[in-house]
């Protein structure tokens, strides 16, 4: 069922961003005047066309969701009739067919600028982005990070939640062997900046950087009392009862709920004497935790969840929308942003100082786009945001066969005056195939790896 729901939501995502790519490519086309012969979403066997007639653009929707594209008239491509030569993309101006073949990604990017403005008027509800424990030997300690303080801007993004906040600092660990400001707001209500230093070989590896970075969310400390029972669980057949107090368990005595939790998961499937509070009253009750797997480690469980004072919950929530203007000018800022964050993960790439292990193929966006969409509607948009700003960079890279590689020719050609010859352009458009190809196969084999891993 996991399977299907990510290929079900890999397939909206991928012909909404290529379709969004392609309308680009096309609506430019048609306006500077060049006819478009078929607009086509996917690849493959066709399962549905729609032509008004034989002189308008045939719309074609494949069976493979993977890429598209919009076939025009053009000479390079077979022999063009006297009648529709006008209307070549050739015989157009360099400005028109740059403008052509710069569309799509450009589309890519405002895209992610509409969904990011979709996203900040919708607002969001999250976790306060509050500082936990710190750890000693961490990053955060190093950067001389306080527990309680709140975050409030990172890299000079304005970050609301936990989760947006966590996101940011991941995505800007990526050279930030230089530095990383952090703002906070101290209890007190005091604006300080704390500065990380992310060594780049820890940046390359995110479960590393989690676990050496050492930010966690902050937990009020609550006195072990019992608030729910789940029903048929081993605390529910031992006799447990929301409102119980833990006092004490073989002889252990306890007064912050998550020393307690700690004690239960190191007890998996071992007798444990309770004494408990109940109704003024103390009572002995004997319970044996439940042996769990939980990340390869048996854990102890007895099936109960902690009473949470009244309106605690609320005051580590937050709130966040914006309106229509603030909105527009955050969702351009965060796509001006992350456009660097990607440009910079290639550049880094390119020159050895990143892993390709960055690398994601289709297997693994398609697990993303499944995880976001069960997170709801508003990570759904984010991941769309993101992918999307992803290719509309990477078809900007000068790279033949890329948007970017036909760019870089129409420079060339503005500079010496006259067009690149077919000859080198096939060469040219030859390597880049070539390079292509193999950075998706590249891309296949690091996905199929982290299947088995």
């Amino acid at each position: 069922m996991e399977t299907l729901n990510s290929l079900f939501y890999f397939a909206v995502a991928v012909g909404l961003l290529v379709a969004i790519h392609e309308f680009g490519h096309f609506w430019v086309a048609r306006k500077t005047g060049v006819k478009v012969l078929r607009f086509s979403i996917g690849f493959g066997k066709v399962i549905w066309k729609y032509q008004k007639d034989s002189a308008s653009t045939e719309y074609v929707l494949s069976a493979i969701p993977l890429g598209g594209y919009v076939k025009m008239v053009d000479e390079r491509e077979g022999e063009v009739s006297a009648a529709d030569l006008p209307y070549a993309f050739t015989r157009k101006s360099l400005w028109a067919r740059t403008a052509i073949v710069a569309a799509g990604p450009v589309f890519n990017l405002l895209l992610a600028v509409i969904i990011y403005w979709a996203v900040f008027m919708l607002g969001e509800i999250g976790m306060r982005p509050l500082v936990g424990a710190v750890e000693p030997g961490t990053l955060v300690a190093q950067a001389g990070f306080v527990e309680g303080e709140e975050i409030v801007n990172v890299n000079n993004i304005k970050t609301v939640t936990w989760r947006e906040t966590i996101e940011t600092i991941l995505s800007s660990a990526m050279g930030a062997e230089q530095g990383l400001p952090v703002e906070v707001k101290t209890e007190d209500g005091v604006l300080l900046t704390h500065t990380l230093i992310i060594p780049l070989e820890v940046s390359q590896d995110p479960e590393r950087l989690f676990k050496e970075l050492g930010l966690k969310a902050w937990q009020p400390s609550l006195p072990p009392v019992i608030g729910k029972i789940i029903e048929d669980s081993v605390a529910a057949q031992a006799g447990l009862q929301p409102g119980d107090l833990i006092v004490s368990a073989d002889g252990i005595e306890f007064t912050d709920w998550m020393d307690w939790v700690k004690y239960v998961q190191a007890h998996a499937g071992q007798v444990m004497d309770l004494l408990i509070e109940r109704d003024g009253q103390t009572l002995t009750i004997a319970l044996t935790p439940a042996s769990v797997i939980e990340k390869d480690k048996i854990t102890g469980k007895i099936g109960v969840g902690v009473q949470v004072p009244e309106g605690l919950q609320e005051s580590l929530m937050v709130e966040y929308s914006l309106p229509p203007l603030q909105a527009l000018q955050a969702a351009v800022e965060r796509t001006w942003y992350y456009s660097g964050v990607t440009l910079k993960m290639m550049g880094y790439m390119f020159v050895g100082k990143a892993s390709v292990e960055n690398l994601s193929g289709p297997v693994s966006i398609a697990k993303y786009a499944g995880k976001s969409a069960e997170m709801g509607l508003v990570p759904f948009l984010k991941f769309l945001a993101i992918v999307s700003i992803s290719l509309g960079v990477l078809n900007l890279l000068p790279i033949p066969v890329l948007d970017g590689g036909h760019l870089l020719m129409f420079a060339i050609e503005a500079i010496k005056g006259s067009p690149v010859s077919d000859n080198v352009q096939i060469v040219f458009q030859q390597i880049g195939m070539t390079a292509l190809l193999a950075l998706m196969a590249l891309a296949m084999f690091l996905d199929i790896e982290r299947l088995f891993q």
